[in-house]
């Protein structure tokens, strides 16, 4: 992984994600390419709370309200970008840099945000972003938005930046081809992990645990496997059943495949991906 995209919202959520993101690149000697999508008003009315229902002059104001706020969010990330970088000892260019040292680039995007953010995805090895705490103009579910239409593994950042993403790892697996690829893409992080462990369900059908610490085994990396019993078998209660051992064993990351039902599912029954993008404690990788 040599180009890590990072999303800059302009917000109190950039930190965490910031401090993730170098976390990552350290580990992967990588390109930090830090982004930020510029909203236009008549994009973010569609995405703000009780805009829509202005009428008359209000229109006007509620557009230049709007507009205010994106041009101070666009000032506001640059500067978060600059101060990071000068205070983390990270140089900012945008030639292509083949050295160990982990780099920078700063761009601003205009136009429709999720094909600008798609785009710049696609482009890169790894998206690390945070959770949208606070309305911005993008759509409330740009995080899923990415995950299931970018094609590429997506960190999600802890609310605290992280010291570490390679003490523990705790890897969901059940056999599932997004399980799979969430382990493929975390491979650089469960070969510096202190410890990895690789969590399944143990009253359903056997998902392969057993064979996929054998699989690591020949990257050379040492795995111990837990089998947990769940009461209920709804996704809701496997998530806090995941969570809770995920805390338990205090995991720097966790490691799962992303939307095995559908979204649409997920979004009326609740799901584990669901569950994990709204409250986990460690940082996520999620691979679809």
């Amino acid at each position: 992984m040599a180009v890590i995209l990072v999303p800059v919202g302009g917000g109190e959520s950039d930190a965490p994600v910031f401090a993730t993101a170098l976390t990552a690149a350290r580990l992967l000697s990588a390109h930090l390419r830090f982004c930020h999508v510029r909203v236009e008003p008549g994009e973010a009315v569609e995405h703000t709370p009780h805009a829509e229902f202005a009428i008359g002059s209000a229109v006007r104001n509620e557009l230049d309200r709007l507009q205010s706020q994106s041009d101070l969010r666009a000032r506001t990330a640059l500067m978060h970008v600059e101060d990071f970088c000068r205070n983390s000892g990270i140089s900012i260019h945008a030639d292509v840099d083949t050295s160990d040292s982990v780099s920078a680039s700063w761009c601003e995007e205009q136009g429709p945000s999720m094909k600008c953010l798609m785009r710049k995805a696609r482009h890169c090895d790894l998206v690390v972003m945070g959770r949208q705490t606070k309305p911005h103009g993008l759509p409330s579910d740009c995080l899923e938005q990415l995950l299931l239409g970018c094609g590429r593994p997506i960190i999600v950042a802890p609310r605290k930046p992280p010291t570490t993403l390679t003490g523990t790892t705790v890897v969901c697996w059940k056999d599932s081809a997004e399980a799979a690829r969430a382990v493929a893409a975390a491979m650089p992080f469960l070969k510096g992990s202190k410890r990895v462990v690789l969590v399944s369900i143990a009253d359903g059908p056997d998902h392969g645990a057993a064979e996929l610490a054998e699989y690591l085994g020949w990257h050379g990396i040492r795995s111990d496997v837990r089998k947990i019993g769940r009461k209920n078998h709804n996704d809701e209660a496997t998530a806090q059943l995941l969570a809770s051992t995920a805390q338990e064993y205090a995991a720097d990351l966790v490691v799962m495949g992303a939307y095995g039902h559908s979204r649409m599912w997920e979004i009326i029954f609740g799901g584990c991906t669901q569950a994990f993008i709204k409250n986990a404690d460690a940082a996520v990788l999620f691979a679809h």
